[in-house]
């Protein structure tokens, strides 16, 4: 397959690229080019802020994608660049959002795709607009598929789910050194982390699905864990005891940061509609995973 990614040098974006290459696929990526790309990649320097750029760039190319994947898609008018850009010039657009779509307060277990309640400020609200531009739009022959991963992990990113230890630069070291945690709710909210490799093999199963067009996606990890299990299990991976855990009040938390609402409740997610579409649905364990990540940090 002809597959272009929009980024291409970050965490998720960089192991889509890896993951499609390893697969045989002809790869391009748009980027700022202030990182080196993987061998075999062919770049196009742009930077999407720059509309007119970026669109003129896509212009030029030559061709017809098979798979367009928005990797840093943040606000509607991202979303309304990949429909002008793109429209009639790719077979599918896969769009990478995210689970903070949902309102905290209003989720249910597991939570499905659907809901009445979703986000209204923030990162979560812009990606839902984002979603929606997507549904809305005349794309011609083109098709739209919509991933909502909830906390990725995986090589090359930090590890940590939950304030204050979230992607927490000292978090090898805290464990290692045995000490104390300070995690929201004492960590025992819930949630389903996934794999970045994972979810990119999801994103590029769903190239030419027809099962997959015009339809959103949950996108979580096999299993359901305590967010404080997350840093039991680094610590099993550093052959070490788990660390003591201090519990911050939700509330207080909450009252300060404000913003941080959609990490402090439970994340499980519906999985059903995927299994159905026959995408390659999320399989690596949480206890694999970590392993894997914690290695390539030490």
């Amino acid at each position: 397959m002809r597959i272009l990614s929009i980024g291409g040098s970050g965490f998720v974006s960089g192991t889509l690229v890896k993951r499609a290459l390893e697969q045989g696929h002809h790869v391009q990526v748009v980027t700022r080019g202030q990182r080196p790309l993987k061998e075999g990649v062919q770049g196009i320097t742009a930077d999407r802020k720059d509309r007119g750029g970026f669109e003129e760039a896509i212009r030029q190319q030559e061709g017809y994608w098979d798979l367009v994947v928005d990797c840093i898609g943040y606000d509607p008018d991202d979303a309304t660049q990949d429909v002008t850009c793109f429209k009639d010039r790719a077979k599918q657009i896969v769009f990478i959002s995210t689970d903070f779509v949902f309102d905290p307060a209003h989720r249910v277990f597991p939570q499905p795709e659907e809901t009445e309640h979703y986000a209204t400020e923030g990162y979560g609200a812009k990606k839902r607009a984002c979603e929606q531009v997507l549904a809305s739009a005349d794309l011609g022959d083109t098709h739209w598929t919509v991933v909502r991963p909830c906390h990725i992990y995986g090589p090359s990113s930090k590890l940590g789910c939950l304030p204050h230890h979230g992607r927490d630069d000292e978090i090898i070291n805290r464990i290692r050194g045995g000490k104390t945690l300070r995690l929201v709710g004492g960590g025992y909210f819930l949630q389903q982390p996934i794999l970045a490799r994972d979810l990119c093999d999801l994103i590029l199963s769903c190239a030419g699905n027809t099962e997959t067009y015009e339809r959103i996606f949950c996108a979580a990890g096999p299993d359901i864990i305590e967010s404080r299990t997350y840093y039991d299990e680094i610590a099993r991976c550093l052959g070490v005891n788990p660390s003591p855990i201090e519990e911050v009040d939700v509330q207080a938390h909450l009252s300060e940061h404000p913003g941080a609402a959609p990490f402090t409740c439970h994340r499980v997610y519906s999985l059903d509609r995927l299994a159905a579409s026959g995408a390659k649905a999320p399989s690596t364990s949480f206890s694999v995973g970590i392993q894997e990540h914690v290695e390539s940090m030490i």
